[in-house]
């Protein structure tokens, strides 16, 4: 088993159950039937599909910040050995500055001593070197080292905010890995985020499992890399409308591919399905969405 995970690589597997959500789609106008109703219902599904994708990257996020506590931030390394998030220097927007405008407590504050709190305080906000201004806290228990197998980070939060959203609930992730495959599970607990601009908000609870299918036994060698993803997720917001996702056939995405070249997701929207197809294994950026059981080519 790799020890050192490729973090581009494993990034961009996360971010991939946002990406089912097919929020930054267009449909091709030019191909396939269209009446006033499939159009108007094809808008419905993709706000509401936005919304899914919008808690999901806020979530991730979490995930790259639990990743990239290691020993220049906590004397150890408790992520994955390496900034996924740019943490180190996330407190100041001057490259050569590297003072904090927040501050990291870990208790108990023992190597190898576990299970370990990290507290991240951002306090009453700070202009983070990603763009993003945050506030408040970021509380995590680990069990483990994240590269640990069975290793747990679980996340909540303390009147914690990134630029206008409030974000609420609980972030838990797991090592799956075998000795032969990496794997994480990734699940959002009662997850809710507020727009503080106009007050909309949106709940969402999910879960993704990835597994890395090829290219364990090369971890310096990215480009023979796929991965395996399944998940499911289901939300509402302040409109009214519910939704929920789920990968029906798991999505493949290889290291050499910028988009997801197989697999199918059902989604459904106020009780209305509609069913995205990846396709047949082909690299390109186009899947089907089906909707009322009509087809829609549209470009990812």
């Amino acid at each position: 088993m790799k020890k050192t995970i490729n973090l581009t690589t494993w990034l961009l597997a996360f971010g991939f159950l946002g990406v089912i959500t097919f929020s930054g789609c267009k449909k091709d106008d030019n191909i396939g039937p269209v009446t006033d109703n499939s159009a108007a219902e094809q808008v419905a599904t993709q706000e509401a599909t936005t919304d899914e994708a919008e808690a999901d990257n806020q979530f991730d996020d979490i995930f790259n910040i639990t990743a990239s506590m290691n020993s220049s931030q906590v004397g150890e390394d408790l992520g994955v050995g390496a900034n996924v998030s740019g943490l180190f220097e996330l407190g100041t927007t001057n490259p050569t500055n590297q003072i904090r405008c927040f501050t990291i407590t870990v208790v108990p504050n023992i190597p190898h001593v576990f299970p370990k709190t990290v507290t991240i305080d951002f306090g009453t906000g700070c202009l983070c070197r990603d763009g993003k201004y945050r506030k408040g806290k970021i509380v995590s228990i680990y069990t483990n080292p994240m590269i640990v197998p069975g290793a747990k980070v679980s996340t909540t939060f303390v009147d914690y905010f990134v630029d206008s959203f409030k974000v609420e609930g609980t972030h838990i992730t797991e090592n799956t890995s075998t000795t032969n495959m990496q794997g994480w599970k990734v699940q959002v607990i009662n997850g809710k985020i507020t727009n503080t601009n106009t007050n909309r908000w949106k709940k969402w609870d999910g879960v993704k499992n990835v597994l890395q299918t090829e290219g364990n036994g090369t971890p310096h060698f990215p480009l023979d890399d796929v991965y395996k993803i399944a998940g499911n997720g289901h939300g509402s917001n302040s409109a009214g409308h519910t939704w929920s996702a789920l990968v029906v056939d798991p999505l493949i995405k290889k290291f050499t591919c910028p988009w997801i070249v197989k697999g199918t997701v059902r989604m459904i929207r106020d009780g209305r399905e509609a069913l995205l197809d990846y396709g047949n294994g082909v690299c390109d950026n186009i899947a089907i969405i089906y909707i009322n059981g009509v087809p829609h080519i549209i470009r990812l």
